[in-house]
């Protein structure tokens, strides 16, 4: 099946601290957002990309966009004070698939395996997200003090993308906007509304890039994949 993505790239990443918008940063000559644009430009179920960005950053994104030859960035959409409004004004630009996937625009790593079987158990459940099980020992902390040691075996960090079918990601939009609730990611507003969403099994290369210590890996992971080709 066919899919629209979202991608939110209107955040100023104030944790890489690098003095403007993170999705600018290059890595081997190429903007992070354009090596995150070309997995979708290239994978076959896209049908369009619908970017979300800052107005005062739409003309260096277009310019990009021309640059690397990026055809299918259908619209931009403006972003809202919070991640969760910008993916809103994203969905209301979505048109025609019955799928959306929403992608961080500074996770470049995905593999279009892997989007290609979150697709499909979207396809099946209505909702699906990639994830990785935690590695590390995870405590709970109170007041600088442990409380619990939390048991791993149910814990997976969530990644990106997240794919829905269109309406219901809408609809728990919907309520959460008129009750005024912020959630974590998208997948959360489904899970307070009770729809059920499953997990799909992603690659710890997959990062999301936010801090300066994020490029030095970034960079390993980018020279390991084009020594494999």
């Amino acid at each position: 099946m066919n899919y629209q993505v979202i991608i939110p790239a209107a955040g100023q990443g104030k944790r890489m601290k690098a003095g403007k918008n993170k999705q600018f940063i290059e890595l081997n000559e190429t903007p992070i957002i354009i090596h995150t644009l070309k997995v979708f430009e290239e994978h076959t179920q896209c049908s369009g990309i619908i970017l979300v960005i800052n107005e005062a950053e739409k003309a260096d994104f277009q310019y990009l966009i021309e640059k690397f030859r990026i055809q299918k960035v259908l619209q931009f959409v403006l972003g809202g004070t919070e991640r969760q409004y910008s993916v809103y004004n994203g969905l209301k630009a979505v048109k025609d698939d019955e799928l959306v996937l929403v992608h961080d625009g500074a996770r470049p790593f995905v593999t279009q395996k892997r989007i290609e079987n979150l697709v499909e158990k979207a396809v099946d459940t209505g909702a699906a997200i990639l994830a990785v099980p935690v590695k590390d020992t995870i405590k709970k902390v109170e007041e600088g003090i442990v409380s619990e040691t939390v048991e791993r075996s149910t814990l997976w960090s969530v990644q990106t993308p997240q794919a829905f079918q269109i309406k219901l990601l809408l609809e728990a939009h919907d309520k959460a906007r008129s009750e005024g609730y912020l959630g974590t990611d998208d997948a959360s507003l489904l899970e307070r509304v009770g729809r059920p969403v499953s997990i799909v099994t992603g690659d710890y290369t997959n990062i999301k890039i936010t801090t300066p210590e994020d490029l030095y890996i970034a960079e390993a992971i980018l020279k390991r994949n084009e020594e494999k080709k």
